[in-house]
């Protein structure tokens, strides 16, 4: 079995979390979201995705973005829904921490 691949977006964002006080767990399982956050006691997963215009090839693309793992496992899945995020702001949001401009 290989690692799994990371997109290049992926540190930046596991940093930030980390940075708001969230815990950052990586998944690796086939298809499963990229990471596992805890934040003030709830738990969010979170894909990673590269951002717009620079998308990064790591296997066939579905309609919606995910690859056809993905999207199986996404469709098995009774939790809640994983988010995708491009970037930290996003990561950041997608766990309530609100960022001040």
């Amino acid at each position: 079995m290989f690692p799994a691949r990371r997109d290049k977006n992926e540190k930046p964002i596991v940093k930030a979390l980390r940075a708001a006080g969230a815990s950052v767990q990586y998944l690796n399982d086939t298809g499963a979201p990229d990471l596992l956050v805890g934040h003030q006691g709830k738990m969010f997963l979170l894909e990673v995705k590269a951002e717009h215009g620079k998308a990064e090839s790591h296997g066939k693309k579905t309609e919606s973005g995910l690859r056809e793992t993905q999207e199986r496992w996404w469709k098995a899945w009774h939790g809640p829904s994983p988010v995708i995020v491009t970037n930290s702001e996003e990561a950041l949001r997608a766990i309530g921490v609100s960022l001040l401009v």
